[in-house]
């Protein structure tokens, strides 16, 4: 690939939301650029579920099948590879590749998703997607009525114990040290039965990334068959914010609901602009994005 060529639109990201707006650009006789690394935060994750038409599949699956539907559009070109700095031209946006690569658009998209901080206990990544979850909407169903548990505590713990009890009676809360819920927390949650265990935890034990017991710092264990549990995260990517991109106080990129950030010609979707993350939701805004992109670029050509 030529890298004096210059396209409409180049997306950051080749995931679901990035797809979902490559297709929508290719439909609009776009001609499109799509970076993506391939490591999407799902890897680990045997399951997707919740989305019409792809409910059981796995995320290679549906990426696959994406991209080769994608692919039917002469206009939407890939490129393998690490985005790792983005500038503004005079005329648009020039985006360098790790690999020493420059490509030009006159509108960028970035759908380059979070990168979660996982905790530091030992199995807990080992776990992340299989067994250890952050969204009963997308894998509450298959651990229905199992022996669950939340690695939370204070107000994050709260909430989330009260959600998850729509899926399990047997639930307890392990607050990986003193718990510091209030009183009326407390009441509230071991009148439900929810039990809350203040023991720090050493160890998940697992077999293959599918919990079996949590093991305690005191030596003691605790049968569990899936956790749920709120990490911390940063933006995976960096260049949205090197270019004057805000970020909104939770820490995702700001977008208006057409999805344009606060920079002209920048627009993202995807994980890197909500909390709601989910296979649907980020379709559904890569899809939006590309009918903005689309449609402003057609306007101003007109």
């Amino acid at each position: 690939m030529e890298n004096t060529k210059k396209f409409d639109v180049i997306i950051i990201g080749g995931s679901y939301s990035g797809l979902a707006t490559a297709m929508t650009l290719g439909r609009a006789l776009k001609e499109v650029l799509i970076i993506d690394n391939a490591k999407p935060c799902n890897a680990q994750t045997p399951h997707s579920h919740n989305f019409l038409t792809q409910d059981g599949k796995t995320p290679a699956q549906i990426t696959a099948l994406a991209r080769q539907q994608v692919k039917k559009y002469d206009s939407v070109v890939f490129f393998d590879g690490l985005a790792n700095n983005g500038t503004k031209t005079v005329n648009g946006f020039e985006i360098q590749v790790k690999s020493g690569e420059k490509f030009r658009a006159d509108k960028l998209i970035f759908a380059t998703g979070i990168k979660d901080e996982l905790p530091g206990i030992e199995g807990f990544s080992d776990c992340w997607g299989i067994s250890m979850l952050h969204c009963p909407y997308c894998h509450g169903y298959e651990v229905r009525n199992k022996k669950t548990g939340i690695l939370g505590n204070g107000e994050n713990g709260n909430e989330l114990a009260k959600l998850i009890s729509n899926w399990t009676n047997d639930l307890a809360l392990y607050t990986n040290g003193k718990s510091t819920l209030t009183g009326d927390q407390t009441k509230k949650l071991t009148d439900h039965n929810i039990k809350i265990v203040e023991k720090e935890i050493k160890e998940f034990e697992h077999i293959d990334g599918y919990l079996q017991n949590i093991i305690f710092k005191d030596g003691t264990k605790a049968q569990v068959k899936a956790m749920y549990c709120r990490n911390s995260y940063e933006q995976h990517c960096k260049i949205p914010e090197s270019l004057g991109c805000e970020l909104n106080a939770e820490g995702y990129i700001k977008v208006n609901p057409f999805q344009e950030t606060t920079i002209d010609g920048i627009f993202a979707c995807g994980d890197n602009t909500t909390r709601l993350r989910s296979v649907a939701n980020s379709v559904a805004m890569g899809t939006l994005a590309g009918m903005t992109v689309s449609k402003k670029i057609i306007l101003e050509q007109f």
